[in-house]
């Protein structure tokens, strides 16, 4: 059954509010992984629950589990990010209120500057988490009337300057503790019960599933399957299935290295132009195919257009290696570097 929107918020919302009280108690089930130095670490806390569903007008009813899972990485990413949209957003409300001087503008009137204010919260997403206090600064100055030397008979008149100024900006600690802890929590069902799929490996599975997004990722942003330049049916559908099994391609080769470095509990250095020294131990095709960018074929042809000699880039210890790996060994390569084509 479709859930409108503003009601998965509203559950969403409750479920939340649950885990944190069951993590202020303790009570969180939590899952453990080693990072990449050998340490194992917080992976994910939660819980899960079952709730009976039904389709809107029918009699079936299901059961299904609800997985509500809190990642302290993404919740650290999501407080960083708040604080920098904090912090730009103090930056930004401070500048509405320059100093007076020549070429600063000034904000008048309390209207103005109250939509101005608003305007900051909504662009850096800190409505209710910035509290702002300002005061109406009024300068005089006595002028005279008319042009020529002031004289004690002469009238005079005051103007009046008035400008608003924001005179303290501060966060309500409070309310952002409140909103941190409910940073990195998701929500997904599954039918599965708790024999066949413990919470464990329901989030490890759901964390797989990007793999599966990546799939039509690539095919859109790799392979560039739009925009499409041919409108023959036939052509549109050859094309597909031609870009499709760039894909899968590209996603076997990913597979079998990974494979081979898990069994053998290696890594693959030279992936990262970046950084040289990197190790990995999930290279993507895209780094695996720039490894090769260096590899040119030369040939000489003698005057007649007869070939005479070809010459391949040596491949270094990295490249050897991930042929090695893929299954394809370095045999097959070299025989494109043959000297003598007359033998």
């Amino acid at each position: 059954m479709a859930i409108p929107p503003q009601t998965s918020l509203v559950l969403l919302e409750a479920w939340i509010s649950e885990g944190v009280a069951q993590g202020e108690a303790g009570e969180l089930a939590q899952i453990f992984r080693t990072n990449d130095r050998g340490h194992e670490v917080l992976a994910a806390e939660g819980y899960a629950f079952k709730r009976s569903c039904g389709a809107k007008g029918s009699q079936e009813v299901w059961t299904e589990r609800v997985v509500v899972v809190r990642s302290p990485m993404h919740a650290n990413h999501q407080a960083v990010g708040l604080d920098k949209r904090l912090t730009h957003a103090e930056t930004t409300r401070a500048a509405l209120t320059p100093p007076r001087g020549r070429g600063k503008r000034q904000i008048t009137d309390e209207a103005t500057l109250l939509e101005a204010i608003d305007i900051v919260l909504k662009d850096h997403r800190v409505e209710g988490l910035l509290s702002v206090a300002w005061e109406k600064q009024v300068e005089r100055h006595t002028q005279y009337v008319g042009r020529g030397r002031g004289s004690a008979s002469r009238p005079k008149r005051i103007i009046k300057k008035t400008r608003s100024h924001i005179t303290r900006i501060a966060r309500w600690e409070d309310t952002i503790a409140d909103l941190r802890q409910r940073f990195g929590w998701k929500a997904f069902v599954t039918n599965a019960g708790q024999k066949r799929l413990s919470l464990e490996d329901a989030v490890l599975c759901y964390r797989n599933a990007y793999r599966v997004e990546r799939v039509f990722n690539r095919l859109k942003s790799r392979v560039h399957i739009a925009p499409l330049f041919v409108k023959l049916n036939d052509h549109i559908e050859g094309l597909t299935y031609l870009l499709t099994l760039g894909v899968r391609v590209s996603m076997v080769t990913e597979f079998v290295l990974r494979r081979s470095l898990e069994q053998d509990q290696a890594t693959l250095p030279g992936v990262h132009p970046e950084n040289k020294q990197k190790m990995t131990d999930k290279p993507t095709t895209e780094r695996l195919l720039k490894a090769f960018a260096g590899v040119s074929l030369t040939i000489i042809q003698h005057a007649a257009g007869e070939e005479i000699l070809r010459r391949l880039t040596p491949l270094s210890g990295v490249q050897e290696d991930i042929l090695q790996r893929l299954g394809l060994g370095t045999s097959l390569y070299r025989q494109l570097e043959i000297h003598d084509m007359g033998n």
